[in-house]
């Protein structure tokens, strides 16, 4: 029973969809990661807000897959599993890269001046 409620609280995307995403992401990260400060490239603000809703839409994605599979929508539990992971990844991403830079704040503030 501790499975099926495990399965009910995942949802996932196709692993194409996955590999699609992740290629799309490292692409966006190398052009950022090669932008000269001169560059009309999009501002660190509005590169963080899509970030953020990008992983906010994976979240919404994974969950509407978990209920079409409890009502019998969703047939495909690998889809619903895979993209339960995808989301839970980007979260993590998230909350890791907050973690560092509060902690980078931190050390700022307590720098002696």
């Amino acid at each position: 029973m501790k499975i099926l409620e495990g399965v009910n609280s995942i949802s996932s995307i196709t692993a194409t969809d996955a590999l699609n995403r992740a290629k799309e992401m490292t692409e966006r990260a190398t052009s950022g990661a090669m932008a000269t400060p001169g560059d009309d490239g999009p501002s660190f603000a509005d590169q963080l807000r899509d970030s953020l809703d990008s992983v906010a839409r994976s979240q919404s994605e994974a969950a509407q897959l978990v209920r079409d599979y409890e009502v019998g929508k969703e047939t495909d539990l690998t889809k619903v599993m895979v993209s339960q992971q995808v989301s839970s990844l980007g979260f993590q991403l998230t909350l890791n890269i907050r973690n560092k830079a509060m902690s980078a704040y931190k050390d700022i503030m307590n720098m002696p001046v």
